[in-house]
């Protein structure tokens, strides 16, 4: 229980920080939008962005371009809910989008090439991946899940959602888990246990 009022208080102020990413709630988005837009509002909950913004946004190592990892992460290529998508089918996107992006051909995106693609009135297209889930399952859970049927004055016992659950039960995993790792660092070496040929002077 101590466990669950810890987290369910850290996520009550993620996502009372979040509320100024582009509004707590998603942008109402025409089911006709192009995949940006709607991956935007789906995945950021910002409905105003230029190209460059978009782009820096998706810069996960902020280095200036885009490696063929990021842009498959931007389209949820390395998201659990990809997970079936085959190794063919993701090299037949990220060979697309380099063609579509790539303009020098050495294999990376930088902003230039992105902005000089959209200020030419194109735009990324829909390759069927969903809407690009790319966060961690922190964020996935507050911008999916709790802030559609959470809030800051949300009581604990109303945090039993089938999705509540198992982001509790992940958060406890991993708590047991650095308990047990903590455990073992603190225990001392009692050398008669170690092989010989592993023992100091041998």
């Amino acid at each position: 229980m101590r466990t669950t009022i810890f987290v369910a208080t850290g996520l009550v102020c993620r996502a009372l920080a979040h509320g100024n990413h582009g509004g707590s709630q998603k942008p109402l988005v025409n089911e006709n939008a192009n995949w940006m837009t709607k991956h935007m509002a789906e995945e950021h909950h910002i409905s105003d962005f230029d190209a460059s913004s978009f782009f820096v946004l998706h810069d996960y190592d902020a280095d200036g371009h885009w490696e063929a990892e990021e842009i498959l992460r931007t389209y949820g290529l390395m998201d659990e809910s990809n997970k079936g998508v085959p190794q063919p089918r993701r090299d037949e996107i990220q060979r697309e989008l380099l063609r579509l992006l790539d303009t020098n051909g050495d294999g990376l995106v930088t902003r230039d090439e992105f902005v000089a693609y959209i200020n030419s009135g194109k735009t990324l297209p829909d390759m069927g991946t969903g809407p690009g889930h790319h966060g961690d399952d922190e964020y996935e859970y507050e911008i999916h899940h709790w802030e559609k049927y959470h809030d800051e004055n949300t009581p604990l016992e109303e945090l039993n959602h089938p999705e509540d659950i198992e982001h509790f039960k992940k958060h406890e995993m991993l708590e047991d888990a650095e308990a047990k790792l903590e455990k073992l660092n603190k225990m001392s070496i009692v050398e008669d246990n170690i092989p010989s040929k592993f023992r100091r002077g041998n």
